[in-house]
């Protein structure tokens, strides 16, 4: 299991993790180098983005599962003006987080 923490050690909370901060934590509790960390963490954001480019549905255990769906065109309102605008259709990515993510979050 790898914990990201920040310089000091303590967890890190309301930050946002980076692709560095990734790569620093492969680096100090896998051991790998820090660019060898860092190609890692690369190579995978890069397998998860061609899985969902294609059309797939990406699932990590114990995370949860992203998939995308296919919106259609639909007339919208300019909230400002009330002026009708036509949304063009779109592909979305729609994330479904697990059960045991749910209860990670919800017991801390």
């Amino acid at each position: 299991m790898v914990v990201v923490t920040t310089n000091k050690g303590k967890k890190m909370s309301q930050k946002t993790i980076t692709r560095a901060d990734l790569a620093d934590a492969i680096y100090e509790q896998v051991g790998l180098s820090r660019n060898e960390s860092s190609q890692l963490v690369e190579s995978i954001i890069q397998e998860m983005s061609d899985t969902l480019a294609r059309g797939d549905q990406l699932k990590i255990s114990s995370f949860g599962s992203i998939s995308t769906r296919e919106k259609t065109e639909r007339i919208g309102r300019n909230p400002k003006t009330g002026e009708e605008v036509p949304i063009t259709p779109r592909t979305v990515l729609v994330f479904r987080a697990s059960h045991v993510l749910k209860n990670r979050i919800n017991n801390h």
